[in-house]
């Protein structure tokens, strides 16, 4: 079992209400960590695998506290905290081999404090690359380190918060220099290679949660990069013979970034690929031709099938990070609002408890009826335009409410929200 997969695979599970599988996961996986904090990237009927893959520390520590926020469980969490210290205390290791002089000159700068070069992105397998995917999960693991030591009440909870900053601040830095010298324009994948890779850059996005700090230009052209190659792609201009479903975590990333109708483009292609159709499932590689006989991975391929959940549920409701928010109907379609009885969303694990909720559509109005039984979020709960079409009024409870471009901000549960549109 690789925590790479399980780390995400947890959160669908998390989302989806079947939190006793993932404390199972946790339980099973936490005694495999080395004396010197390294958490493995895998474990088999061997043991724990050996090779070093930089990112499952930051994935473990996110899986505890990803858990902790969807259960409340706090003895589960304390039970994990030598773990999450060990961890962190082997991250901080890594990141200092990165700190010493000969990293603060020349064509070593864009190394300086990010972790070693590994192999964890399967792209970088023949050689180890600085891969920013490994970063944006250790920045991951610090940020949840320093939310679990404040959770605890522990003395280390600043010294976290403080690995936390540097860390974003030399990530970040190191970013800005590779696009400065490779004279590029997105989010590379690697320091070495410059490469486009968006679908690893989605982890920055969701669970990374640094959509709200990254260069908002630079983010956008990544993901329009991205999505002109994929359209090009769907249409047959661009020639291509295979590619991985992991691409479906573009989906719910479009969906973040306010991208509706470019995800269900993206999504619609990719359901194309499941093969056979009946099964309702992808393979880890899907080739244009089916009858190509060369390697599929696993079929069903469960990391996959997670990704596709997630980004799914996040067309109903995700948690914004950079304003502690919850943003509800990012991702609906028109018809899935319209069309009776419209959608019903029941018990939907959040960080801030069980969301319910009902959205439908008559005419020019729309509304949303919020239940009760979840927590404010600090940020309030925020309904984005179900109809892919720009907001005419809205009102809460009866009582005319602002509209900030497609969004109107909910302070009070229960409430019913109606929103008005011109055609």
């Amino acid at each position: 079992s690789w925590i790479r997969d399980g780390s995400l695979t947890s959160t669908a599970l998390l989302r989806l209400g079947h939190d006793k599988d993932v404390k199972d996961f946790i339980d099973w996986y936490a005694p495999y960590q080395y004396d010197n904090g390294k958490i493995p990237c895998c474990v088999d009927e061997h043991g724990a695998t050996p090779v070093p893959e930089n990112d499952s520390h930051g994935e473990f520590i996110y899986l505890v506290a990803e858990y902790y926020r969807h259960t409340g469980d706090k003895a589960e969490l304390e039970a994990m905290w030598p773990h999450v210290v060990k961890a962190v205390a082997y991250m901080d290791s890594l990141r200092h081999e990165r700190m010493t002089s000969k990293y603060t000159v020349g064509a070593n700068k864009p190394f300086y404090g990010l972790l070693p070069e590994s192999i964890s992105h399967e792209g970088y397998s023949a050689k180890p690359m600085h891969s920013y995917w490994d970063d944006f999960f250790a920045l991951r693991g610090f940020k949840d380190a320093a939310f679990i030591a404040k959770e605890l009440d522990k003395p280390e909870a600043a010294k976290f918060a403080a690995f936390r900053s540097s860390f974003r601040s030399n990530l970040f830095e190191s970013i800005r220099q590779v696009v400065i010298l490779r004279k590029i324009d997105y989010i590379p994948g690697s320091v070495e290679l410059a490469d486009f890779d968006a679908t690893s850059t989605t982890i920055a996005v969701s669970p990374g949660g640094e959509a709200g700090r990254l260069p908002g230009p630079l983010l956008a052209r990544t993901f329009d990069k991205y999505f002109q190659e994929a359209r090009l792609r769907r249409l047959g201009i661009k020639p291509w013979d295979a590619y991985t479903p992991y691409e479906l975590r573009t989906v719910g990333t479009h969906i973040q970034l306010g991208q509706r109708a470019r995800a269900h483009e993206l999504l619609d292609f990719f359901f194309t690929g499941q093969r056979p159709a009946a099964w309702h499932q992808w393979a880890e590689v899907v080739y244009r031709d089916p009858k190509t006989p060369k390697f599929i991975g696993d079929m069903p391929h469960t990391w996959v099938g997670s990704d596709y959940i997630r980004s799914f549920l996040d067309m109903l409701a995700y948690e914004r990070e950079s304003d502690s928010s919850l943003v509800i109907g990012a991702g609906v379609r028109d018809e899935w609002v319209k069309e009776p009885p419209g959608i019903k969303v029941s018990n939907l694990s959040t960080e801030y408890g069980p969301l319910n909720y009902d959205m439908s559509g008559v005419g020019k109005v729309v509304t949303i009826n919020l239940r009760a039984g979840i927590r404010m979020p600090p940020g309030g709960i925020v309904v984005y335009s179900p109809l892919d079409q720009p907001i005419l009024s809205a009102a809460v409870d009866g009582v005319p409410t602002a509209v900030r471009g497609a969004e109107v901000r909910v302070r009070k549960l229960p409430s019913i929200v109606t929103i008005r549109y011109a055609k």
